[in-house]
């Protein structure tokens, strides 16, 4: 509830003018990096398109060896800039049009004087006005006629439903050292609301071109790439409407507008090995407001004499489309890409590898022991090696990520699992109870669904009461495999099944698609675990993992948003997200991972059964930099203590509807303002507040003097059902929070921490001389974060 303006009058007294800020703005949000990627040792101008991004100063990128800096910030054009844009477009339309028809001569002479006179005078609707200076607008007096009409025809569509999340512009430059190795990096900017949520930024080693328009037809205007060509990089940044000659391999980035498609044109040679790669949805996972949710590119070849010899709409159960084609004869091929379904905007970014690149296509084992040597046999495309060394070195990670190096070239990454349980392979024939594979428990067990139909059954002993885990890692590692899993007794009664089971860690996958169970056996004796593809499919690359093998309990954490913005001496909210495993559901507590005088956290502890809670980070003290925070969570899980990492990750929404955790690279913090006099707003005494079912209990926060302000409400924000703050009092230097607990809806034990939020409510603009109705709510920040307990009276 909000507290009574006649409560706040006195309550309120206690907040300075330095501790709470006047009016936060909208979160500064970027919505796509383009070109979001560039190559070792260049330096490169890219687009940040997003929103809030007025005041934009700096860009902070991860990582070592890659430094960029804002050039400039370009708001959203308004409609007499549109009007002026289109009236000079047309106008240089007309004239290359009539330079191209031979038309370049003078008007014929009036047919009186008057309307000779008329006609020197200067006509004052066509005079230019000066246009903003916008990154959409350079070097239009520059284009080709070609150019201009397709600039003005896909401008005029993207700007039919313009996107306010996307309006916004900021020019970057970027340098990478020429000795970074390649590899996904993230880029943030510093902008006067704050620190913007990441995006991917991809650091490369191919030659690198951004498409220039028009591009979409298959005669004439595609980029020309030519395999064999020796031209200068000069030559290849030429503007025309001259086809493009550019060597392979190439890295190609673009954007799809409306309706838009592009293609590139290029000479190969016979035998050629040649990998088109798409990065669109990997670089962008998820749209808000789009339906399915991503770009969902599709990747199509053509010959010399139009024919499509190839064509991809995703990579298995990748939306990413992968192209492999071994060159039959020498000459030129279109290489066309669009989405599937002819949307487009300026998020529709891609990049697209073409060249005879190693590609690994499937591995096995997808895994090793900790510890223990493991090596993969590879399989795909101009691979070097048949066979790949995977870390199994102890550490924190359970899903690890490799890559083929080698003559000068990097492959596509692959995933793979390390696990602490002995393993073992799969051994056919293993379809049946008959021919089930023996097993003793606990155990990973490496195999593939190798054909359409493949089963493989594993048996084991069990004792009555006793718990069995069975999960499949296979989906989680790329593998196409869509598992299937059921236990039996050896009559054949299925004792439990499943099909497909969520893991909120893996928050890239739309299709769950790996299996677990766990259940209790009921008398001792044999059972069977099945395996299989719950589509009958199967293939040497149906590969998985099986553990096998009683309960182990375990958690992971997630926390929401990966960056955060706070001025100084205030504090703001983190979501933290339990994920729990095999039955585990005990408290966690949740610290710093290195105790810090800049930052307290509050609220740090995610009770039993739990699977998320909101807590406060406050930050004590400005800081030149944002500075990377690492968070960890402990539990104690039998006798021993169990201390997990806190991953940072983005809470994401898909196609209007699904949300998505999408773990970042880093947990990144700003704090701006200027250093306080003494503490800060903190609480004061024990923790949990205890709030008697039907009853009231008090909290004390400390504040600090200072002037006065007498126009702030409090409110708690989304607090659980029947809890309610109801007054507020003040005393020097504190302040006393009366919680309650209404007896109707809350039940003793429920345990949670409250967050109060600070605003006002400053009247609406005037209009006509009168002041609008409506008020304009103001967040000005939140207190710490609160833990509380209901208790019976």
């Amino acid at each position: 509830m909000t507290l009574s303006r006649s409560v706040l009058l006195v309550a309120m007294t206690v907040f300075v003018a330095n501790a709470w800020g006047q009016s936060n703005k909208r979160e500064p949000h970027i919505g796509y990096l383009y070109p979001a990627g560039a190559q070792q040792g260049t330096t490169v101008q890219i687009l940040a398109g997003g929103q809030s991004l007025n005041g934009a100063s700096n860009v902070y990128v991860s990582g070592e060896g890659v430094h960029a800096s804002v050039i400039q910030y370009a708001k959203p054009l308004n409609n007499k800039d549109l009007q002026e844009l289109r009236r000079q477009v047309t106008q240089l339309i007309k004239q290359r049009q009539q330079v191209s028809l031979g038309q370049d001569r003078v008007p014929p002479p009036a047919k009186n004087k008057k309307a000779a006179q008329d006609a020197d005078k200067p006509d004052a609707a066509t005079e230019s006005a000066p246009l903003p200076d916008h990154p959409l607008l350079r070097n239009l007096d520059k284009m080709s006629l070609r150019e201009l009409q397709h600039w003005s025809a896909q401008f005029t569509k993207a700007r039919m439903q313009p996107n306010p999340q996307i309006a916004e512009m900021v020019v970057i430059e970027v340098a990478i050292d020429a000795d970074v190795p390649p590899g996904d990096r993230v880029l943030r900017i510093g902008a006067a609301a704050g620190l913007t949520n990441p995006l991917r930024f991809e650091v490369g080693s191919l030659p690198e071109v951004s498409e220039q328009e028009p591009n979409d037809q298959i005669n004439g205007d595609s980029h020309l790439f030519h395999a064999d060509s020796s031209y200068s990089s000069s030559q290849m940044n030429e503007i025309g409407d001259c086809p493009h000659l550019f060597d392979l391999p190439v890295l190609l980035n673009g954007q799809i507008l409306p309706g838009d498609v592009d293609r590139f044109r290029f000479r190969a040679r016979q035998g050629q090995k040649l990998v088109m790669a798409v990065q669109a949805r990997r670089l962008i996972p998820y749209l808000a407001d789009a339906v399915p949710g991503w770009f969902q590119a599709t990747l199509a070849l053509y010959d010399s004499k139009g024919k499509e010899v190839a064509f991809a709409d995703d990579y298995r159960f990748d939306p990413d489309p992968v192209l492999f084609y071994e060159v039959p004869k020498d000459g030129e091929y279109v290489l066309e890409i669009r989405d599937s379904i002819y949307r487009g905007r300026e998020d529709f970014v891609y990049r697209i590898a073409v060249g005879e690149q190693p590609f690994i296509t499937h591995m096995f084992p997808l895994g090793g022991c900790v510890g223990e040597k493991a090596v993969a046999s590879i399989d795909g495309w101009n691979l070097s090696e048949k066979r790949l060394r995977l870390d199994t070195l102890p550490g924190e990670d359970c899903i690890r990520h490799a890559t083929l190096s080698g003559n000068g070239w990097t492959s596509n990454r692959v995933s793979y699992a390390v696990d602490t349980l002995p393993e073992c392979d799969e051994r056919e024939p293993n379809d049946s109870p008959k021919h089930a594979q023996r097993m003793a428990l606990p155990r990973i067990v490496n195999g593939r669904i190798g054909q359409p139909g493949d089963v493989d059954v594993f048996r084991f002993k069990g004792r009555a009461g006793d718990e069995v885990v069975a999960e499949v890692y296979a989906r989680r590692l790329n593998s196409p495999l869509d598992s299937l899993l059921r236990l039996t007794d050896t009559s054949g009664r299925v004792l439990e099944w499943n099909d497909d089971h969520e893991d909120k860690e893996a928050g890239l996958l739309t299709h769950q698609a790996d299996s677990y169970l766990r259940a209790r056996v009921p008398e001792d004796g044999v059972y069977y675990v099945y395996l299989s593809d719950s589509q009958n499919h199967g293939e040497d690359d149906y590969a998985y993992r099986l553990r096998l093998g009683p309960p182990r309990p375990d958690f992971a954490i997630l926390a929401t948003p990966s960056s955060v913005s706070v001025p100084a001496g205030r504090s703001a909210v983190l979501c933290m997200h339990a994920i729990r495993k095999d039955g585990f559901d005990g408290d966690i507590e949740l610290a710093l991972k290195k105790p810090s005088v800049s930052f307290a956290l509050d609220g740090g502890r995610i009770p039993k059964g739990r699977d998320s809670i909101r807590v406060t980070l406050t930050a004590r003290e400005p800081l030149e930099q944002p500075v990377a925070l690492q968070l960890e969570g402990r539990a104690q899980i039998g006798a021993e203590t169990v201390i997990r990492p806190v991953v940072p990750a983005e809470d994401m929404m898909q196609a209007f509807a699904y949300r998505h955790l999408v773990p970042s690279q880093e947990l990144m913090a700003a704090v701006t303002g200027a250093k306080r006099r003494g503490a800060g707003v903190e609480l004061a005494g024990d923790t949990p507040i205890r709030i008697p079912v039907g009853g009231t209990a008090q909290v004390q926060v400390k504040t600090p003097k200072g002037p006065m302000r007498q126009d702030i409400n409090l409110e708690l924000s989304d607090p659980p059902k029947g809890v309610t703050l109801q007054d507020v009092s003040v005393a020097p230097g504190l302040l006393t929070l009366v919680l309650k607990a209404d007896p109707d809806v809350v039940k003793a034990g429920l345990t949670d921490n409250l967050i109060v939020e600070a605003f006002i409510e400053p009247a609406g603009r005037q209009q006509d001389g009168k002041t609008a109705k409506q008020k304009q709510r103001v967040s000005l920040g939140v207190l710490p974060a609160i833990p509380f307990e209901i208790v019976q009276r």
